[in-house]
């Protein structure tokens, strides 16, 4: 079967699901505002020039998780699902993963940001299989640190490669799309990168490599790229 595989912020969803759930906890008064938002908006900065430190930065978006009680955040993750996910949810990303389920491929999702997030963001768009940085979580508590390899960068082609060797799977014919130039390693790994809404890194980069560009904040779009009206 064939991977297609999509990155979420900013690709699937018309926006940044770490930097919205930043918010949502500001607006909900979890976190101390000031502090989180300044603290937010400079990690956000960093992602975009690709000089984040994935661990402190982990460190620092875990800390709600950490500090309350996890049936609590549980609650809030619902509210947040509806107040701020669901309107960024393009129905031309619903078209494209329904236009790849229908060609047998096996649907997966490859994000930098932490999994108690994206799982159930996940769920919404109907993909079972998610590769995300995983929370260390000790005798039920979340400790703040990242279990594992971080799926960021060339992290992200390290846990992909344990994914496919644990369900026996392969690259070829293998799909990816991405907005961000943090995810060219895995994009180079593709037969068929996409680069999808991209930033302008991304976007000078594939034009140069000849790989698709397109955008899912259109009505429609085929697996090409090519938008339907």
């Amino acid at each position: 079967m064939t991977l297609a595989l999509f990155d979420l912020d900013n690709t699937l969803l018309a926006g940044d699901s770490d930097y919205l759930w930043g918010e949502f906890l500001c607006e909900q008064g979890i976190v101390d505002a000031d502090l989180f938002k300044r603290e937010n908006q400079r990690f956000y900065e960093e992602y975009k020039q690709g000089t984040l430190d994935i661990y402190a930065f982990q460190a620092f978006s875990q800390q709600p998780l950490v500090q309350n009680d996890t049936d609590k955040m549980i609650a809030l993750r619902q509210q947040f699902l509806e107040i701020k996910i669901k309107p960024i949810m393009s129905p031309a990303s619903f078209e494209l993963i329904d236009r790849h389920r229908k060609l047998g491929d096996t649907l997966v999702v490859i994000t930098a940001t932490n999994s108690f997030i994206t799982r159930p963001i996940t769920s919404l768009f109907g993909i079972e299989h998610l590769i995300a940085t995983e929370p260390e979580v000790i005798n039920g508590k979340y400790t703040g640190k990242i279990a594992g390899i971080p799926c960021f960068q060339g992290g992200k082609v390290k846990r992909l490669h344990e994914w496919i060797k644990q369900h026996n799977m392969d690259m070829q014919g293998s799909w990816f799309y991405s907005d961000s130039h943090n995810d060219i390693p895995l994009l180079i790994e593709a037969d068929h990168p996409v680069a999808v809404d991209a930033d302008e890194i991304l976007l000078e980069y594939a034009n140069k490599q000849g790989w698709r560009v397109m955008s899912l904040r259109q009505v429609a779009v085929n697996i090409n790229g090519v938008f339907i009206p």
